[in-house]
C-alpha cells in the first residue's frame, strides 16, 4: 500500500489505544504522541501536526463527555476527520467530459516522472471509455519524445511529435489541432521540464498554454521532495494557472505524506498519486478512501471500483449470490482470488480489506503468494474445498496436501491461516452488507437489502448497476433463484 510505514505507525498507535482498559487523557495523549511522531517522520509539517493534536484534544473533552460514549470510536473518529481536513483542498479541479475535446497540459521540474504520467493519465482514461491522444511538446530533453512514443505504442494510444522540429509552442498547436479534426475527446500534452524553476521554462509553459489553450493545466510532482512541495506549487500556480496536482514516486519514499498535506495547503487538489512504475500502478486520490487506508479501515468503495473494472458483470453477479448464501468456503476463496489477481497489484486491492490481509514485501511477491495459495488448494479434495471448516485437514492430510502441490508444509499451514482472515472479514462484510440467505427475501426484504447494499457501493457503481431500480432487479432475481 502506499505509505505503508506511515500507515503501519497510525494503525499500531490506534490499536494500542483500543487496547488500553480505561480510555483517559494518559492514553490519548500517548496515542496522539504516536500519531504526531509518525506524520513528522512523513515530513508533514509540524504546525500542522501541533494543529491536528489540538484539534483532536478539544473533540475530546473527558470532563464534557457524557457516561456511556464511545471514547474509542470518538477518537478514531477525530483521528480521521483531522487527517482528511489535513489533506483536502476542499477544491475540486476540473473534470473532463466525455465525448467532448478537452485539452489538458502536464508541467513540472524534470525527473519527476511528468512524461510516464502522462501515459497513465491517458491509459486510465482509455480503460473508462474515453479516446486520448500524446503530443510530445518537450524539446528540452533528450529522449523525451522517444519515451512518449514508446509508452504510447505500448498502450495504443495516438500520439504526435517531431524529432525535425525544435519549436515545442508549435508542436503543441499542430498537434492539438490535429487530435481535433480526429475527434479524440481527451488531448494530454507534455511539456518541457527543467532541473530547477527558471525563467526559461514558464516562459515556455506560457506559450505553450496560450497556443492550445488548456481546460486544465496539471503540475507533476516528486514525492521525495515532502513538505518543499509547498514552495514548488506555489511557484508553478503562480506563472501558470495550476488546476491539479499528481504526485508521483508515493511507492518509494517516506515523505509522501509531507508531499500530500503541503500541496493540500496550496488549495490544489490533488487528483491522482503515481503508486509505481507500471501503467496500472496509478491511484485516484480522493481523501476519505485514502484516510481509511491509512488508518487500516477497510475501503469497499476502492475495491469496488477495481471489481468493476477488472471483473466481467456476470462474475460481479454470481459473486453477490454468494453472498447471499452466507458460507465462505476455501473454493469461494480460491474464486476470489483468480479476480483479485486480475485487478491489478495484490496490495493496493487488499487494502480495501484492511491491514492483516496485507501481503508484507513487494507487489511480485503478494502474486507469488496467492498463486502459491492456489497450487495448494488444487490439492485438496472437493470435500474440503466446499468446507468451512479447517479443522477438516488434519496433520496427515496437510502433509500430503504439501506433497501433492510441491510445497512445504508451511505453506499449507499458511494458506489456512490466511483463508481464516479472508473469512472473517467475509462474514463482516454479510453483516454490513446484512444480505440474508439465499431464497428467503420476499418483496419487502429485498427492497431493505437493496437499501443497504446501496449505502455500501461507491455512487459511480450504483449508477452503472442502474441505480435503485437496478440494484432491486438484481435481489429479486437472486431471492427467486
Amino acid at each position: 500500500m502506499v505509505l505503508a510505514e506511515l500507515s503501519g505507525s497510525i494503525s499500531r498507535a490506534l490499536q494500542q489505544m483500543n487496547n488500553a482498559t480505561v480510555i483517559d487523557e494518559k492514553v490519548l495523549n500517548d496515542c496522539l504522541n504516536e500519531i504526531s511522531r509518525a506524520l513528522l517522520q512523513a515530513d508533514v509539517q509540524f504546525s500542522m501536526v501541533r494543529d491536528m493534536q489540538t484539534n483532536i484534544k478539544n473533540i475530546v473533552n473527558f470532563d464534557e463527555l457524557a457516561a456511556g460514549h464511545n471514547k474509542r470510536r470518538i477518537i478514531q473518529q477525530a483521528v480521521s476527520n483531522e487527517l482528511c481536513k489535513m489533506l483536502d483542498p476542499g477544491k475540486p479541479s476540473f473534470t473532463p467530459k466525455k465525448g467532448k475535446t478537452s485539452v489538458i497540459m502536464f508541467v513540472g521540474l524534470q525527473g519527476s516522472g511528468k512524461t510516464t504520467t502522462c501515459t497513465k493519465y491517458a491509459y486510465y482514461h482509455q480503460k473508462k471509455g474515453w479516446k486520448p491522444a500524446l503530443v510530445c511538446a518537450d524539446t528540452f530533453r533528450a529522449g523525451a519524445f522517444d519515451q512518449l512514443k514508446q509508452n504510447a505504442t505500448k498502450a495504443k494510444i495516438p500520439f504526435y511529435g517531431s524529432y525535425m522540429e525544435s519549436d515545442p509552442v508549435k508542436i503543441a498547436g499542430e498537434g492539438v489541432e490535429r487530435f481535433k479534426k480526429e475527434n479524440c475527446d481527451l488531448i494530454i500534452v507534455d511539456t518541457s521540464g527543467r532541473h530547477k524553476q527558471e525563467a526559461a521554462l514558464f516562459e515556455e509553459m506560457r506559450q505553450v498554454a496560450e497556443v492550445t489553450k488548456p481546460d486544465l493545466v496539471i503540475f507533476v510532482m516528486d514525492s521525495s521532495i515532502g513538505q518543499a512541495a509547498f514552495d514548488q506549487a506555489q511557484a508553478f500556480k503562480q506563472s501558470v494557472a495550476v488546476g491539479a496536482v499528481i504526485i508521483t514516486k508515493m511507492d518509494g519514499h517516506a515523505k509522501g505524506g509531507g508531499a500530500l498535506s503541503a500541496v493540500a495547503t496550496t488549495k490544489s487538489p490533488v487528483i491522482f498519486i503515481g503508486t509505481g512504475e507500471h501503467m496500472d500502478e496509478f491511484e485516484v486520490f480522493d481523501v476519505e478512501p485514502f484516510v481509511r487506508r491509512l488508518l487500516g479501515m477497510r475501503d469497499w468503495s476502492g475495491f469496488m471500483d477495481r471489481m468493476h473494472e477488472f471483473v466481467p458483470t456476470n462474475e460481479q453477479t454470481e459473486l453477490v449470490q454468494k453472498l447471499s448464501e452466507g458460507t465462505f468456503t476455501f473454493r469461494l476463496m480460491y474464486e476470489q482470488l483468480q479476480p483479485l489477481l486480475k485487478m491489478g497489484p495484490a496490495g493496493q486491492v487488499l487494502s480495501a480489506f484492511g491491514a492483516e490481509l496485507m501481503a508484507k514485501g513487494n507487489e511480485k511477491e503478494n502474486q507469488v503468494k496467492f498463486k502459491r495459495y492456489m497450487t495448494i488448494m488444487d490439492s485438496m479434495t472437493n470435500a474440503e474445498l466446499d468446507s468451512t471448516n479447517p479443522k477438516l485437514m488434519n496433520g496427515s492430510r496437510i502433509i500430503c496436501i504439501a506433497r501433492g502441490s510441491g510445497r512445504k508444509v508451511e505453506d499449507v499451514m499458511e494458506m489456512i491461516q490466511f483463508y481464516k482472515m479472508f473469512a472473517k472479514i467475509w462474514s463482516n462484510m454479510m453483516k454490513r452488507l446484512k444480505v440474508p440467505k439465499k431464497g428467503s427475501m420476499n418483496a419487502r426484504s429485498q427492497s431493505m437489502t437493496a437499501q443497504h447494499v446501496s449505502k455500501a457501493l461507491p455512487p459511480q457503481m450504483l449508477k452503472q448497476m442502474g441505480g435503485m431500480g437496478g440494484l432491486q432487479s438484481l435481489m429479486k432475481q437472486m431471492g427467486s433463484n
